[in-house]
């Protein structure tokens, strides 16, 4: 295993090159990107649409080319899941990346092509690996295997007159991958890609806790309920006995900051190391590439063209766009993108903020919109406002104000949860009851939190409080924000909010 080892770092370090490129040149690359995006889609009917042939610059794409979210753009991937081809990219889409978060529905379907595949997925596992054995030469990730938790798969096209399906983008990911990384990861693929939550982290458990892990891929939350699950089986007050080799965690999809001293507590070792990517449904965007810096290094050459609009912009009918040249370090911008999966100017509704240009790296800085994503759930304002709606009906209450935010692991074997705090102008005869019609109903509209809440897997059922009349109105004033321009956060990662409004009750009901 030792030559084994040795074999692949050497290999997965002959991209650095290439990485020094983009980092040293990034317009350039950036700009060959743009042309390279439309000469391949100048055919499709987005291409002739607005006429990609014709195009020479980027200020023609800008004014050509409208700006899009996936409300814009879902009418052609509605064609591509009937069947059509060159809609909006000129190689067959077979796949779609199925995600949550839509205010038209339970989940979207982002294309996933064979380039963005090759070329931006799985080129970001590469260079994360590529990286990671660069900074730290001494690594033995080689001897052993790569856990990784893979979503689900969709067994039937997403329509009957085509013959696209669906997953989790990591299903898709690992359901491609070639037969050389089959080799090195664990578990089993058949284990990797099920359904059921229950039994998969069971399964997972059972066929893991007896290798010889040395590194672990995934999401935060899962990656807990995994661990605390073999924790039960071996008996083992920590996972290094377990995994004794174990040394690094590649983590992504939510922050990593509520869970790190979790994290620290199963594995008690200051030579473990975490390294943060920044990856999607809709690409691969950035990774740590320093080991003693979060910032992340912006992916320049993975097929996607970026831009970027300023966040006091975004409300704007024709708001401001800046290529990468134009952005400022320090400021806060919503990312947009062009990418070889057939987005086009796509707002992907995250927003980030620069910390250098030289290379471009950057931290992620939030959502365009209020949101709960601590656990991977994805729960947007709309689905909290659909579901307290369809709560209020039900049991007859209603409300004057609301808000929520997350519940974060404290304890080894504790589980997340949503915390709401809801003024009633009519109360329910039941609280507990609007607590479960609530929470019933924001699993029916969002896939991802109801996978969390699977029989309690990682989130529990959410936590209501009922607030005396007035309370929100009293929090807007202590801060000195009551007037009509000033909202209640509905949704928050944070729980800043949430707590001043929990110590204000308190105050009012001791």
């Amino acid at each position: 295993m030792e030559v084994l080892n040795s074999f692949l770092t050497w290999i997965f370090k002959s991209r650095l090159g290439q990485i020094d490129k983009f980092k040293q040149d990034p317009h350039s690359v950036q700009q060959t990107t743009l042309f390279d995006l439309l000469e391949a889609a100048k055919n499709t009917e987005i291409g002739k649409l607005h006429q990609f042939n014709r195009i020479s610059s980027y200020d023609e794409f800008a004014s050509r080319v409208p700006l899009s979210d996936y409300e814009s753009f879902s009418p052609y991937f509605e064609k591509t899941i009937k069947g059509k081809q060159q809609v909006f990219w000129p190689s067959s889409i077979q796949w779609f990346a199925k995600s949550s978060g839509t205010t038209a529905g339970r989940s979207k379907y982002i294309p996933v092509s064979e380039e963005s595949l090759e070329e931006c997925h799985y080129k970001g596992g590469k260079d994360m690996v590529s990286l990671y054995v660069n900074n730290f030469p001494d690594t033995k990730i080689f001897t052993g295997k790569s856990l990784s938790i893979g979503g689900t798969l969709e067994k039937e096209p997403l329509h009957s007159k085509g013959n696209a399906r669906a997953g989790d983008v990591s299903a898709l990911i690992m359901h491609n991958l070639p037969i050389w990384a089959q080799f090195v990861r664990t578990p089993s693929l058949e284990t990797a890609l099920m359904s059921d939550w229950e039994a998969k982290i069971e399964r997972m458990a059972r066929e893991t806790m007896d290798e010889n892990v040395t590194s672990i891929a995934g999401v935060p939350t899962w990656t807990l309920v995994l661990l605390q699950r073999i924790l039960e089986l071996k008996k083992a007050t920590h996972i290094l006995e377990v995994w004794p080799n174990l040394e690094v965690f590649f983590h992504g999809a939510v922050a990593f900051g509520p869970y790190r001293n979790l994290f620290r507590q199963l594995i008690p070792s200051e030579k473990m190391r975490y390294m943060e990517t920044y990856n999607a449904s809709e690409g691969f965007f950035g990774m740590q590439d320093l080991p003693d810096s979060d910032e992340l290094l912006l992916l320049l050459d993975y097929g996607i063209f970026y831009e970027f609009i300023p966040t006091e912009d975004l409300d704007k009918t024709n708001p401001k766009v800046v290529p990468l040249e134009g952005v400022e370090v320090g400021k806060n911008y919503a990312l947009v993108i062009s990418t070889n999966g057939g987005l086009w100017r796509y707002k992907i509704g995250d927003t980030i903020k620069f910390t250098s240009a030289c290379p471009y790296r950057f931290r992620i800085s939030g959502r365009t919109k209020h949101f709960i994503n601590a656990f991977g759930e994805e729960v947007i304002v709309e689905n909290a406002e659909a579901a307290i709606a369809y709560a209020c009906e039900l049991t007859g209450a209603t409300i004057v104000n609301f808000t929520a935010a997350p519940i974060y692991f404290e304890g080894g074997k504790s589980k997340g949860a949503h915390e709401w705090v809801v003024e009633f102008n009519s109360a329910p005869v039941s609280l507990e009851d609007f607590a479960e019609k609530l929470d019933a109903r924001l699993r029916q509209l969002n896939s991802d939190y109801d996978a969390k809440r699977y029989k309690n897997l990682a989130l529990q059922r959410l936590h209501l409080h009922a607030a005396p009349l007035g309370l929100f109105e009293s929090w807007l004033a202590k801060k000195g924000k009551l007037g009509g321009q000033h909202k209640i956060p509905r949704l928050s990662n944070s729980r800043e909010f949430l707590n001043e409004i929990l110590d204000l009750m308190e105050g009012i009901n001791p």
